[in-house]
């Protein structure tokens, strides 16, 4: 098996993303806020996002305004006031807040070492490339397509062939890296080989071994 590039979805493969609790934590320690109301916060916010995870739902990382719109109506669905609203959207949409995991520097540059092409395709409402840059890691990236810069995000098989066209590249020689079957593994319907893998709960887990594993040199 021989790829010319490889796809990388960035939350919960490359970087950490932050759980419920730690979300809301950061928001009140924000507002100078009891953080003993963490729980409460967060079972409210639970509560009125219901099983159909509004949150997550079609849609919402491809278009800015119904993003912002959705977590918005779930926080005032949840009883809580406008400051916490703003502040809880504000930590969400902050990525200085996620951490790279420690093997990401090393298996990038491993691989153009090898000589493949390097892109990420993310599901984020907002611009993953400053987070990139500030790690040191924008230079190991050859293109970045973002779900909200296209009106479209995964499983939508157009993200991902937008992404493989950035990359100048055939969905046959192409790996994509994820960490939700439902989502990233969407790229199989276009030919591509899909590589799932555990989500990064710490950036101190090493997985992306396994990447090099099936690219070698």
């Amino acid at each position: 098996m021989t790829f010319a590039a490889v796809l990388f979805d960035v939350r919960g493969t490359l970087v950490t993303t932050l759980s419920e609790r730690e979300w809301v934590h950061e928001a009140l320690v924000r507002l100078g806020r009891d953080a003993g109301q963490t729980d409460d916060v967060v079972a409210a916010i639970t509560a009125a996002n219901g099983p159909a995870d509004r949150l997550d739902g079609p849609g919402v990382d491809s278009d800015a305004q119904l993003h912002r719109h959705t977590y918005r109506q779930v926080f005032a669905d949840a009883g809580l006031d406008d400051e916490l609203a703003a502040t809880l959207y504000a930590v969400e949409s902050d990525l200085s807040l996620t951490s790279f995991a420690d093997d990401v520097a090393e298996t990038l540059t491993a691989l153009r070492g090898r000589g493949l092409r390097i892109g990420v395709l993310s599901d984020l409402h907002v611009d993953p490339r400053p987070a990139f840059a500030a790690a040191g890691l924008a230079e190991l990236v050859d293109t970045v397509t973002v779900s909200v810069e296209h009106g479209r995000q995964k499983p939508d098989p157009r993200i991902f062939r937008a992404a493989l066209d950035a990359l100048g590249v055939e969905a046959a020689s192409t790996l994509m890296v994820g960490d939700r079957a439902a989502k990233d593994g969407a790229a199989v319907e276009l030919g591509m080989t899909v590589l799932l893998l555990p989500p990064l709960r710490a950036a101190t887990e090493r997985r992306l071994h396994r990447v090099l594993d099936l690219c070698p040199g």
